[in-house]
């Protein structure tokens, strides 16, 4: 099969298609894609425009706060969400990751009982890893993936697994190596579509059913988008509606602002809401940059879940999805065993006060990134749930966040210095590199990082310069000061690592791109964006 085949009408493959992409890239597959894309892309595109009208008058003096055309939805105390479904009513602890062949064994054996298989943040959207992921899903649903690494490791699957949610990349990226007449797909449906696709009637004859989370979301208007989505295909395949179930990670501002109505678009569809922390302080940073110092953050280190406008929104969060019926799902634990006992001892202590934190303000649930901490995350919760699945009926009935709370970044403790300026620089170069390398789940720094840490280390530093801030323990941020520790941070790495790493790498572009994001006059509303177009 060549690689531009016209599979379907209308449809063009233009990545090449290797061993076994015939058994994803059908044409049935494809037809599911084109009816996607023809009914809901125009729509798509009118909402990433409205994105962009948002950000303009929020630069121009605009705030946020909840709607006032949609009271009625937040003031009705009668609808619910649809009840948790087979494999997702216990979801005291789960993993993320990627979809490689090791990592998907790894995940299901890891003893979470959830396994967000990620085609997104911690994934580098080569067409590769793009078509190979849903292979391997498949593989992992039929129990066929076991397999020997080069070193001699045998890798095969448990008698029992994490059930699997697979994120699809946010509505903003396209998948280029798919057009449908003459223009290429987004990438969201391509990846839910192939998955539904082949998976869900496989996933429903398990006992379990096609189980989603939904990234970057802005407004209720995207959560209707994806119901349209999930509908429509569930018609076209044949399979009942409310099959499929979806978590939404609140992860940016704006959708903040607009919790209940997200839950209520999909009320037939919701599994829920996910506290995203990571991506969430970028997206304080992006919607309000040009605003000075109400909205500064400091070291991103130093913004803790327990600062006035990070508490404002979990607590809101759990409120509102306990009142609905909704599982409440917390944030990501990065952190990576190490060698170093002492490293361990300190981080594996703050990592289960997070997590007792979090299952004492009612959340039913939190995320891991590696399987050595699955343990101590399902143990802080246990200690709170007990023998029950979950702890919904605790409604937070006192909980009562305004716009105001949600809004105070200015009462953030904290410093900006210049340890957190070359920190910024120095993982955001490490992390482009892996990224553009192939690799979106990077170990740095004994921290599990995937693209939220690039994208929060070039808005501080975009942040901080152009709102001339001051180190307070150095001069202010200037395009000099910038360019040097740029400079500094990559003779750095080098040293570390090695001339010949350096060469094998894709570190010049790793270079050129975050100077880019983070030095110029604009502000890319993404940085994969501009790195999804360096790569083939």
């Amino acid at each position: 099969m060549s690689a531009a085949e016209n599979l379907t009408a209308g449809v063009e493959v233009t990545g090449p298609v290797h061993e076994r992409y015939d058994e994803v890239l059908t044409p049935a597959a494809l037809e599911l894609l084109a009816l996607l894309h023809r009914r809901l892309d125009d729509h798509r595109l009118e909402l990433l425009e409205a994105r962009r009208q948002r950000y303009a008058e929020l630069a121009a003096g605009g705030t946020l706060d909840f709607l006032a055309g949609t009271k009625d939805v937040r003031e009705d105390e009668t609808w619910r969400v649809a009840d948790p479904a087979p494999g997702l009513t216990d979801r005291r602890v789960e993993i993320t990751g990627p979809t490689d062949r090791k990592m998907t064994v790894n995940a299901l054996n890891s003893g979470a009982k959830v396994w967000l298989a990620d085609h997104e943040d911690a994934n580098t959207p080569l067409w590769e890893n793009m078509v190979s992921g849903q292979l391997n899903l498949r593989d992992a649903i039929e129990r066929r993936i076991d397999f020997t690494s080069p070193e001699g490791k045998s890798y095969e699957l448990a008698d029992e697994v994490a059930t699997i949610v697979v994120r699809p990349r946010g509505w903003h990226l396209p998948e280029k190596h798919v057009l449908v007449d003459g223009r290429p797909i987004s990438g969201s449906l391509f990846d839910f579509g192939l998955y539904f696709f082949h998976c869900a009637q496989r996933q429903m004859d398990n006992g379990l059913g096609p189980y989603f989370y939904l990234p970057k979301m802005e407004s209720h208007l995207e959560a209707r988008l994806w119901n349209d989505a999930f509908v429509l295909a569930q018609e076209h395949v044949g399979i009942p509606r409310g099959s499929i179930r979806a978590t939404v990670l609140i992860e940016t501002y704006p959708a903040a602002f607009e919790m209940e109505e997200i839950l209520y678009e999909l009320r037939e569809h919701s599994a829920g809401l996910n506290a995203g922390r990571w991506d969430y302080m970028f997206s304080v940073i992006k919607s309000f940059r040009t605003r000075g110092r109400d909205f500064l953050l400091p070291d991103r280190n130093s913004v803790t879940m327990t600062v006035p406008f990070m508490r404002a929104y979990t607590e809101l969060l759990v409120r509102t999805c306990h009142r609905r019926g909704a599982h409440a799902i917390g944030g990501m634990a990065a952190f990576i065993p190490s060698k170093d006992e002492q490293v361990n001892e300190q981080a594996f202590a703050k990592v289960r006060d997070d997590k007792a934190r979090e299952a004492g303000d009612g959340f039913d649930g939190s995320w891991v990134a590696h399987p050595g901490m699955v343990e101590t995350c399902k143990d802080a919760f246990t200690a709170v749930l007990g023998d029950r699945p979950d702890q919904r009926d605790r409604t937070r009935d006192e909980v009562a966040v305004t716009a105001d709370q949600l809004l105070d970044v200015r009462s953030t403790p904290g410093r900006v210095t210049e340890a957190g300026l070359r920190s910024n620089v120095s993982v955001g170069l490490q992390y482009l590199a892996a990224w553009l390398g192939g690799s979106g789940a990077v170990g740095i720094n004994n921290l599990m990082e995937d693209a939220a840490t690039a994208e929060i280390s070039r808005s501080q530093v975009w942040q901080w310069l152009h709102n001339d801030v001051e180190l307070a323990d150095g001069p202010v941020v200037t395009r000099e000061l910038v360019a040097r520790v740029i400079d500094e941070e990559m003779a750095a790495i080098r040293e570390r690592t090695g001339p010949e790493a350096i060469a094998s790498g894709r570190w010049g572009d790793a270079q050129a791109l975050f100077t880019e994001m983070a030095m110029s006059d604009d502000f890319a509303e993404f940085l994969t964006l501009p790195a999804y177009e360096q790569m083939p």
